[in-house]
């Protein structure tokens, strides 16, 4: 029932409303790489591989794809965090339904360089592939190939090689850039084919290295990054450039070294991780300008931000969120945040904005940089495990607002405006004199207050509530088709023709009361469609309420008055907007509401053919063009009635998805790993380590020898030492072991096959969070004189005799140090070059000579690649992969309670049955009492998918992408066990669990999983 007029006064006022033509500021300065001045209008259809030339440009509000302002909102992806290629789709599906036009990936150097020269894009490295799906999908991709990535990856990105050749990196060094020109040009010969200029793909953007501060200063740091832009335009890539400043320090603007300035194609850009503990910053038009100021710095290009904080990483224990892992760094970094930041940067004139991260993903094998453990959640929109959470929801409506409303790519500071409690920005469009107010509540407690916003015939008192810590996008003087808003209290989400009518879609907080008013002169016909809604007409004003959310979509239809063309309204809360899925097809713009995605939509004939995914029981509602009669869903039809807004609307439920029976792992077999321990080992095939210089920044000690693991060709995981103690030893009383790690490194040390203890690093502090290096010497006592050799009873009778005993025999010592990962080199200082392994030697009571041999990991997995596999012997001899032969190892039981120090490996086999349309997410759970010390690497059908570390954590749940986990077969998993000796320990419970579940998903292939 519509309001009456006297119940609505007091809402509506009696003074006529109106909207200023204000606004500050002309055109600003010309354009740089635009053809000409570009007026607002219609974004440019979303990319695909066409054929077709394309001209990519900007000026100072935004780029400029085909003459058609583009506002860039982009999520990152790192291909190598997700090592199942069929998921990628997945992903990238997700955020194009979910409002993303953009993808922004890393390529990691180490990922696909498994030596000097050698480059493999294969398999799970198809970088080819992913950009192919990305094109498929309709997303723009901002590519990221360094050299130098950063990423929380391993050495930033650089491979394990590199440590252990001459020159500094990330300078002019000829032999670095020798090396950096090969991966360029090995990268590039894929990039040129998918850039979206010659219509080859959707490739927008390139960023030559990464965050580079170290040489600013001096001529060698410009040069370094001159030869890097001319290597990149001499492969052919003909895309803007950029670079991403590490901060807000005016590095590397346009003209800062020989680009040609803007019109070489280069733009300015800056990164941006504020904590949610801040107040959210202005990084340009209201900000303190110059070169420091962020988008200001490069005033005749658009504000570019290349990462912005869409969670944060953790560190091994977990200090940065008290131990409560990625679920804190989700709740700290939500929803309010984002829009508190997110709106702030777009009020700051920021139209390129990628959101780091979109999908975090895991550090599977020995990928992750030493200050981060297995995943990399991120606390991103989108989970390890792929399931969207309810932070997406700003990203969903910022998206298709900006990618539906060509508004907001043209906007300029307008006059100030003050609302108490409230920080206010106001901005207009200068081409339709649209204005926009950001209203940001940075208070503990919920504020109420009045925007006086300026209008035709004077001001509009529009009454807005914004909930702490949060922000609200107010616009005033919007077209909605063909009729025009005259204010609202909730943000526009999507404006578009469906068929016969116009549809504005707005939302805001759940239980909110929504409040739209439309310009009318001539008074409109009017339905509510849903009983939530109310609305009055008054003085050539349309009001309508609703409360946002108790009824799900709140529907009024709008028709006749000064326009033939009907408006329909929806209103919906954060939660619905999420089922809210506008699509293009070439026979005209879909709305879909009701499923948890839209993946695909296609009209054919009169049948409107959709594919997409459910979680659980849904309705299914579809706006279109004109002559539509039926629905498919997933390839089945769904019976449907046409409703009073014109939509097909379900008249049964779409079916939920089911949560598939995961299986009890039962059937383990064990074997201990470390008989490189024993005295009586063979290493004669192992390295001998003599050497006694090192291209590492570790010195060498006085008379060698050289120990550090990378100089023998050995980069990632667990490298055993084993020396040979000759000479005198008598009085020996113990051995000093130097190492060198990462974060959470240990050692392990035998003499003569007994033990003689282990050593760890610290867990980081909040003071040591950022360390990626770390050192330390273990020492260890030697009990007692040497003992006779039991092989050699004629010691002692010479010994009774008179005689002259035996020679001292040859003692043997044998070392296991887990390195974890190389440091980062984000400052350029060559720290990726810190030692790895034992470091020194030294003993008391005696001065022995000692000869070395070390043994790693072996040759590169041809399937997996180089960071799949560490030195441990069962590594070496297969152990971890599918179709060893186990059947003689010791049956066991889980949990288990083990005493001593060493390496045990377990294995066993389940099968899965998932039904066939079914996406289910599974994780290895492993639980046990925290007190006790032992890690696990865990394997699945060989590949390596993370470490646990029981008495560190905070990681205990383990995602198993799909397509290395069989889903519907057989799978093997192996657990490589390291036990430090210092208590009882485990492994405790090991489960599967589901992480997710939905009816749709993509056909996945399986990743190659060979048996040895």
């Amino acid at each position: 029932m519509a309001l009456s007029r006297r119940t609505f006064s007091a809402l509506a006022g009696s003074t006529a409303l109106g909207f200023a033509l204000g606004g500050s500021g002309g055109p600003g300065a010309p354009a740089a790489y635009a053809a000409r001045t570009v007026p607002t209008g219609p974004a440019p259809a979303p990319p695909r591989a066409d054929g077709h030339r394309h001209t990519i440009g900007y000026d100072q509000y935004s780029l400029v794809v085909d003459g058609r302002r583009l506002v860039v909102w982009s999520g990152e992806l790192h291909p190598f965090r997700l090592p199942s290629p069929s998921l990628w789709r997945d992903v990238l599906e997700k955020m194009r339904a979910h409002g993303y036009n953009t993808v922004s990936i890393y390529v990691a150097w180490n990922f696909h360089s498994p030596a000097p020269g050698s480059f493999d894009f294969t398999g799970v490295r198809d970088l080819d592939l992913f950009l192919r799906t990305a094109a498929e999908t309709g997303l723009y991709v901002i590519l990221r190939p360094g050299p130098y990535i950063n990423a929380e990856v391993d050495a930033g990105g650089f491979p394990g090689w590199l440590t252990a050749t001459p020159g500094p990196a990330r300078t002019t060094d000829p032999v670095y850039l020798g090396h950096v020109d090969a991966w360029l040009t090995a990268v590039n010969r894929i990039v040129r084919r998918h850039q979206h200029t010659d219509g080859g793909g959707s490739v927008l953007l390139y960023q030559i290295e990464n965050e580079y501060d170290g040489h600013v200063a001096d001529p060698s740091g410009p040069a370094y990054m001159s030869h890097l832009y001319k290597k990149v335009r001499a492969d052919g890539i003909d895309v803007p450039l950029f670079h991403n400043d590490k901060g807000r320090n005016g590095y590397w603007i346009p003209g800062s070294f020989d680009t040609g300035g803007e019109r070489g194609r280069w733009l300015y850009g800056f990164d941006g991780y504020p904590s949610p503990a801040q107040t959210p910053p202005d990084w340009g038009h209201f900000g303190i300008g110059g070169l420091k100021g962020g988008a200001t710095a490069s005033p005749r290009t658009p504000g570019f931000v290349p990462e912005f904080g869409g969670g944060w990483f953790d560190p091994w224990g977990g200090v940065e969120f008290g131990g409560k892992g990625y679920a804190e760094s989700r709740r700290t970094r939500d929803a309010a945040y984002e829009r508190r930041f997110y709106l702030t940067n777009l009020a700051n004139g920021i139209t390129l904005h990628n959101v780091y991260m979109t999908y975090g993903g895991t550090n599977w094998g020995w990928l992750p940089a030493p200050v981060v453990y297995t995943s990399y959640d991120y606390g991103a929109a989108i989970d390890e495990a792929r399931n969207v959470t309810p932070k997406m929801a700003p990203m969903h409506q910022i998206g298709h607002l900006l990618q539906r409303v060509p508004d907001f790519a043209r906007l300029e500071r307008a006059a100030d405006v003050h609302v108490d409690g409230l920080r206010t920005y106001h901005l207009t469009n200068p081409d339709t004199r649209a204005h926009v107010y950001v209203l940001r509540n940075d208070g503990t407690g919920a504020v109420t207050s009045t925007l006086k916003a300026p209008g035709r015939d004077g001001t509009d008192d529009i009454e807005v509530t914004v909930p702490a810590k949060d922000a609200r996008l107010v616009t005033t003087g919007l077209s909605l088709g063909r009729r025009t808003l005259r204010y609202a209290t909730v943000q526009p989400m999507a404006v578009l023709t469906a068929g016969r009518q116009d549809v504005a879609l707005f939302t805001g907080p759940y239980g909110e009361m929504a409040h739209l008013v439309l310009d009318c002169p001539t008074e409109p016909f009017v339905q509510r469609l849903d009983a939530e809604a109310a609305w009055v007409y008054d003085q050539n004003l349309l009001h309508v309420t609703a409360p946002l959310g108790q009824g799900g979509l709140t529907r009024v239809l709008v028709q006749r008055g000064e326009s033939d063309t009907p408006l329909l309204l929806l209103l919906a809360d954060d939660a619905t907007s999420l089922r809210l899925f506008p699509y293009d097809t070439p026979s005209g713009t879909l709305l879909v509401y009701g499923p948890a995605l839209l993946r695909h939509a296609r009209i054919n004939g009169t049948a409107v053919e959709l594919t997409g995914d459910t979680v659980g029981p849904t309705g299914l509602e579809v706006w279109g063009p004109r002559g539509i009669s039926s629905v498919t869903w997933n390839g089945r039809p769904v019976p449907t009635r046409v409703s009073l807004s014109g939509s097909l609307v379900a008249t049964t439920s779409l079916a939920g998805a089911p949560k598939p029976a995961l299986p009890v792992l039962t059937g383990w077999r064990r074997k201990a790993g470390n008989p490189e321990s024993a005295p009586s080992f063979d290493d004669s095939s192992w390295t001998v380590a003599d050497k006694k210089t090192s291209f590492g920044t570790t010195p060498v000690p006085d008379g060698g020898p050289v120990l550090f693991a990378d100089d023998y060709g050995f980069h990632y995981g667990d490298v055993w030492y084993r020396g040979r103690v000759t000479g005198d030893t008598d009085g020996l009383r113990s051995v000093s072991l130097a190492y060198s790690t990462g974060t959470q490194g240990m050692l392990m040390a035998w003499l003569d096959g007994e033990p003689l203890g282990s050593h760890r690093m610290p867990v980081p502090d909040a003071k040591t969070v950022r360390q990626g290096s770390w050192s330390a010497t273990a020492e260890f006592a030697v009990a007692g004189p040497e003992k006779k050799d039991p092989d050699h009873p004629e010691d002692t009778q010479r010994e009774k005799d008179g005689g002259k005993p035996r020679a001292p025999r040859t003692r043997v010592l044998s070392v296991l140090v887990r390195r974890m990962q190389h440091d980062m080199d984000g400052r350029s200082l060559d720290t990726h070059k810190t030692a790895r392994g034992l470091t020194a030697v030294t003993f008391a009571g005696a001065s022995p000579k000692v000869s070395w041999r070390i043994q790693g990991e072996g040759a590169p997995d041809p399937v997996r690649g180089p960071l799949n596999n560490g030195g441990l012997h069962g590594e070496r001899q297969g152990w971890h992969l599918p179709g060893f032969a186990d059947g003689d190892w010791q049956p066991a039981e889980l949990p288990r309670a083990d005493k001593g120090m060493g390496v045990t490996w377990y294995r066993t086999g389940f099968k899965l049955a998932v039904p066939d349309g079914v996406d289910a997410s599974v994780g290895l759970v492993l639980e046990d009492d925290p007190a006790r010390a032992y890690r696990v690497q865990i394997f699945l059908n060989g590949w390596n998918l993370g470490q646990y570390v029981n008495d560190v954590g905070p990681q205990h749940t383990f995602v198993l992408p799909n397509g290395i986990l069989r889903t519907r077969g057989s799978n093997t998993l192996a657990l490589a066990v390291l036990r430090d000796g210092t208590s009882e320990s485990g492994p405790g419970v090991v489960r599967l669990a589901l992480l997710g579940s939905a009816a749709g998903g993509v056909p996945v292939t399986a990743v190659a999983s060979p048996g040895r």
